[in-house]
């Protein structure tokens, strides 16, 4: 892929892959495989291909098989490699505009089964009360077991207005959950915004579009002609990711120029990169530089990033450069783990695949992939524990190793995740309420008070030791 590549997140109808990738503009075929093809496993691929087309139980068209074949090829590499079939490549070239139709969840795979990795804000998912972890057993019905990802994807799309039911596993209940839904047309607002008492102002992005950035300085400078601040709270919370181009904005937005963002590194020239605050690497095309007339006091005021186990890939890449470069602390709980680059390789019938071709590391040169970022102040959801249990990369099937040898997060039922004793009967956290626990005692810090800490999870413990 010799001509520059432009950033994009997959976002399709109900479904938000939740990273930062790149599209390919050139063919797959003008990269030759270096090795020889290996001819007696294309010998036995061609011996299936004939066996199915002679002896199934009916007809199957060259097409299914070859886009089967295709699928599954690339979706067993690990959990965000993946076929795009015409419509699904379709919604992901239009899919970054904030506005899309469907259910508002964003899903993987495990076990077989469809597995909901965080419903989206204010969606019709979360309002039916889809949950972090749920397995969706069944799609109107139909089981989902060994279904792939995009036969999934495309059941569960339609028009808006339209319902759709889903069989839900959950582990704290016994049976399994029917929950039905009314698809919608699904609008992320990607920055809220709100001045706090006594002059500290409160950002919350829920997701990074193309224009994030851009409101993201329109809302300093909104907060800061409203009242002076004092200092600044970032909220990343359930922030699945998005453009990395908006990352490297958002970041720039508190940092100095030309300080780095983020670097990449994969087995081709083209993923050895590093980005910093400079308008080539987080603007688009022509567009006017909207960090040019920000506030000054954005990269100096005190600041505090608030995340927890949704803040994945594009919030994982902003708290790493924030942290790294000493200009906020971070407080929360430990970030989901997605530090992989998945790039978009266009073929030639209006499918692509998209596919994992590097991994992303802080400013330090840690890697993020399956260990997160760890907050300077580890604060729960509530004094007793988390609300919600929540799902991380290295929860997932074949999620990539840490390269740098960072220790990855346990799965669930290794991991001494501290849920509050009635989190059953607790309602979700409504973010950036008198009732959020965890923005309370990030406005603490900032007020020079006390910050009230949970213990802190076994395998974080090291690390965070470590950087005392």
């Amino acid at each position: 892929m010799h001509h520059k590549v432009r950033q994009i997140s997959l976002v399709s109808v109900g479904l938000v892959a939740g990273v930062c990738v790149s599209i390919g503009i050139s063919a797959v075929a003008q990269k030759q495989p270096s090795d020889p093809l290996p001819l007696s496993e294309l010998r036995e691929f061609t011996e299936v291909y004939g066996a199915i087309k002679n002896f199934y139980v009916e007809p199957v068209t060259d097409q299914k098989l070859f886009e089967g074949a295709i699928s599954g090829m690339v979706s067993n590499l690990d959990p965000h490699s993946a076929y795009l079939d015409q419509d699904a490549f379709k919604e992901l070239r239009v899919g970054t505009q904030g506005q899309f139709g469907g259910l508002g969840i964003e899903v993987g795979t495990e076990d077989g089964f469809v597995k909901v990795i965080s419903p989206i804000e204010d969606t019709p998912a979360q309002r039916a009360g889809v949950k972090a972890g749920d397995l969706i057993i069944k799609i109107d019905n139909k089981p989902t077991k060994g279904m792939s990802l995009s036969d999934a994807v495309n059941l569960m799309r339609g028009k808006p207005k339209t319902t759709i039911k889903l069989t839900l596993l959950r582990k704290s209940v016994d049976k399994p959950i029917d929950v039905t839904i009314m698809r919608d047309i699904i609008k992320v607002q990607s920055v809220k915004f709100k001045m706090l008492d006594d002059g500290y102002g409160y950002v919350r992005i829920t997701q990074f579009q193309e224009h994030t950035g851009e409101y993201l300085a329109k809302a300093l400078n909104k907060l800061e002609a409203e009242k002076p601040m004092k200092g600044i709270v970032l909220d990343l919370r359930n922030n699945p990711g998005g453009l990395l181009n908006a990352a490297v904005g958002v970041a720039g937005a508190f940092l100095p120029k030309n300080a780095l963002v983020v670097s990449t590194d994969g087995r081709t020239e083209d993923s050895h990169r590093k980005l910093v605050v400079t308008p080539s690497d987080y603007l688009r095309g022509q567009e006017k530089d909207y960090l040019s007339d920000l506030t000054a006091v954005a990269k100096k005021l005190p600041m505090v990033v608030v995340v927890n186990g949704g803040s994945a890939s594009a919030s994982e890449i902003v708290s790493g450069a924030l942290q790294d470069n000493g200009r906020a602390k971070i407080l929360g709980t430990q970030t989901f783990g997605k530090g992989s680059v998945q790039t978009i390789l266009p073929l030639n019938n209006n499918t692509a695949i998209k596919l994992t071709t590097a991994r992303y590391y802080t400013p330090s040169g840690a890697s993020i992939q399956a260990r997160g970022i760890v907050p300077d102040f580890y604060v729960a959801e509530t004094p007793e524990g988390d609300v919600v249990g929540r799902i991380r990369e290295a929860d997932l099937s074949h999620h990539l190793n840490n390269d740098k040898g960072g220790q990855e997060t346990p799965p669930p039922d290794e991991r001494k995740v501290e849920l509050a004793p009635d989190a059953k009967d607790l309602k979700p956290i409504l973010f950036g309420s008198a009732d959020d626990y965890q923005l309370q005692q990030a406005l603490n810090y900032l007020k020079g008070k006390p910050v009230a800490q949970n213990k802190r999870p076994p395998e974080e413990t090291a690390k965070a030791d470590k950087k005392k």
